[in-house]
């Protein structure tokens, strides 16, 4: 994707004002874990039965070469 202006960078204060009212509002309607939150979780989890066992099976990378990355004192041409 391109365009033809450079993107400004987003600053919170200036782009984004929030008040002490919104802040309070926010606290007070974000989720809550209440007494039953084992009893959520096991509902969740029932959503997906399979994902424990996929996760089991999932390919890895263990038959492939390992590498490490150069760090930037090494390599004299980043940032040019």
């Amino acid at each position: 994707m391109t365009s033809p202006k450079p993107s400004e960078r987003l600053d919170f204060e200036r782009d984004v004002p929030t008040t002490g009212a919104d802040i309070r509002a926010l606290r007070k309607h974000r989720p809550q874990a209440g007494p039953n939150w084992l009893e959520q979780v096991t509902k969740l989890a029932a959503q997906a039965p399979d994902a424990a066992t996929e996760l089991r099976h999932r390919a890895t990378f263990a038959d492939c070469v390992t590498f490490e990355l150069a760090s930037p004192a090494a390599d004299s041409s980043v940032g040019d």
